[in-house]
């Protein structure tokens, strides 16, 4: 079982090689519980999911578990997912594929989803987020006591 929570946003800047800087404050965590080895696939939103490999397994082994009539889903998730290590430099690279499909651009936000990172294009999230403000709380927020 996934314990560490990925929270908060960091704006990460592509470079030139399709690579983006994990945010110092998840590396510890990250070489950790997975050693550094991660996947990546795509999600329902166009963004990108990162997951450490051990989320990632987990996930997998649900999706695996499906009946047949959500074989569509499983491909998306499944069928694009690429195993990617953070280098060195603390980088993990996209690929060509995943960031064509993603939208993304130079200017990126990485934000923490509890067992998994999204990679959203920074315009791309801002507009997502200004949509789900737009519309009324669910009501399980809504009764929620802070």
């Amino acid at each position: 079982m996934f314990e560490f929570v990925f929270q908060g946003e960091s704006a990460l800047t592509l470079d030139g090689k399709g690579r983006v800087t994990v945010p110092a404050r998840f590396r510890d965590a990250l070489a950790a519980l997975c050693a550094g080895q991660m996947t990546l696939t795509k999600h329902p939103t166009r963004c990108l999911m990162l997951f450490p490999r051990p989320a990632w397994v987990e996930f997998r082994g649900k999706l695996m578990q499906l009946p047949m009539d959500s074989e569509g889903w499983r491909r998306i998730y499944l069928g694009s997912a690429m195993d990617v290590d953070i280098d060195a430099g603390s980088r993990v690279l996209l690929s060509p594929e995943l960031r064509q499909w993603a939208g993304l651009d130079k200017e990126l936000m990485l934000v923490g989803m509890g067992n998994r990172m999204e990679i959203w294009d920074r315009k791309r999230y801002d507009a997502q987020e200004d949509v789900t403000l737009s519309q009324p709380m669910p009501d399980g927020l809504r009764s929620m006591v802070f």
